[in-house]
């Protein structure tokens, strides 16, 4: 049996007026077979006298982004874990 989980990662650019820089935003969604979403976040923030490589920012954002939803998706499990074996569950990360 197969089971497929979609993941979808949108990109956002905008000007950081606090720090004179370029914020790149991921946001990462993970929806699996049974329809549960997990949603992660990432950040990275371009100095102005960087040079400007979008890829690289991208790649830091989604980087960032995806280790949330791994965490996130890890935090659940220990949840379910727990609710079946009715004690603390710790997953090692």
């Amino acid at each position: 049996m197969t089971h497929t989980w979609k993941a979808e990662i949108q990109l956002f650019d905008a000007d950081d007026p606090g720090a004179d820089g370029v914020v790149t935003a991921a946001h990462a969604f993970l929806t699996t077979s049974a329809g549960t979403r997990v949603e992660g976040r990432g950040y990275a923030r371009r100095s102005p006298r960087d040079v400007g490589v979008t890829e690289i920012g991208e790649e830091l954002a989604v980087s960032r982004a995806l280790r949330d939803v791994a965490d996130r998706l890890l935090s659940a499990t220990e949840e379910d874990i727990a609710a079946i074996e009715h004690r603390d569950v710790q997953l090692r990360r």
